[in-house]
């Protein structure tokens, strides 16, 4: 059996980020006659929020080339040096059957810039779902992690899985806070140091 974590333990209070509600206050969302929706951050940048789309592989190649190797090894578990087209491709061509993506574009550049995306793995036979969510670092602190995954616990939730879980490094404590704040739980896996499970009961 995988041990339980104390939250109050791994760190010291002090060591912890703010809460999501202290550091930033929640993005204004309105929808677009477009379909997606239009979010203004507090300090009114905007950006809109938008199913991902088969057009999107060249934004989404452009936005990894943005992060830095921390970031890419808390977004896939570890180092990738590019994101080869094929697999843009295939991250932006979803099965809206067992899949969920979303992005949020920064249409005030030419071309449109990718700034964040979330998305979401369906296991049928479990009726669960694996997550992952990426924001750029420049546009962190600004609600918007908090937006993807909301997101992506609504689109569970309409879909009547059981499950939404996801593996987070333990050194990406943003992450693990933000999970913590919307009642997820934390579990260590014993083969994979440094690597929680995290998982929210829908």
């Amino acid at each position: 059996m995988i041990p339980a974590i104390d939250f109050s333990t791994p760190y010291s209070h002090a060591s912890l980020p703010p809460r999501s509600r202290e550091r930033f206050g929640r993005p204004r969302v309105v929808p677009t006659a477009s379909g997606g929706e239009e979010v203004r951050t507090r300090d009114d940048r905007e950006l809109v929020l938008r199913a991902i789309e088969p057009g999107d592989v060249a934004a989404m190649q452009r936005c990894f080339t943005r992060l830095s190797p921390e970031d890419v090894r808390r977004r896939f578990l570890h180092a990738m040096s590019e994101l080869s087209t094929p697999m843009a491709q295939r991250l932006c061509r979803i099965d809206p059957a067992i899949e969920t993506a979303y992005v949020l574009m920064d249409e005030s550049a030419t071309p449109a810039e990718m700034r964040g995306v979330g998305r979401i793995y369906v296991d049928e036979a479990l009726a669960s779902a694996e997550f992952s969510v990426l924001v750029e670092q420049s546009w962190s602190r600004r609600g918007l992690g908090a937006l993807l995954m909301q997101r992506l616990v609504n689109d569970c939730r309409r879909r009547g899985l059981a499950e939404l879980w996801g593996y987070v490094l333990m050194e990406n404590r943003p992450m693990l806070e933000l999970c913590r704040e919307l009642g997820f739980t934390q579990r260590m896996i014993p083969d994979e140091p440094g690597t929680a499970l995290i998982r929210l009961v829908l």
